[in-house]
């Protein structure tokens, strides 16, 4: 098993995972929106056994006047068919290393309502609910 930093040349492959989550996005835009993200040091991470990416991760340090300087992770999934497997546990492991490295204060995500099985999750990793997040369309 590897974890590692993901190359635009696996974009691919990080796609066939997140559309297991996000299911309404195309290739083209997951592809445009990667590229726009790139302006912000958004990272793609990635938990591989042999050639076959497990986990992904997206992320970026970021600094507010909330939660200061911190990691903020976007998108965290796990192959439908491995959940359980301690791939995400995995993931966060290095996610909280990279953030220590990073000199950020806190790990920070949202999570979609209807997720209760990945909020248990957060919860068991030691992640606590602090806000709602609300969104208007424009």
């Amino acid at each position: 098993m590897q974890i590692r930093e993901l190359d635009l040349r696996e974009l691919l492959s990080a796609y066939e995972l997140v559309v297991q989550l996000r299911s309404e996005l195309s290739y083209k835009e997951f592809e445009d929106l990667i590229y726009d993200m790139r302006c912000m040091e958004y990272k793609m991470f990635g938990v591989f056994e042999g050639e076959n990416l497990m986990t992904y991760a997206g992320a970026a340090i970021q600094t507010n006047l909330y939660h200061k300087r911190h990691l903020y992770v976007y998108d965290l999934i796990t192959d439908k068919d491995c959940r359980r497997k301690k791939y995400a546990t995995l993931m966060l492991e290095y996610l909280h290393d990279y953030a220590k490295m990073g000199m950020c204060e806190n790990i920070v995500l949202s999570s979609g309502i209807s997720r209760e099985e990945a909020h248990i999750f957060y919860e068991k990793n030691i992640f606590s609910k602090l806000s709602y997040l609300f969104v208007k369309n424009v």
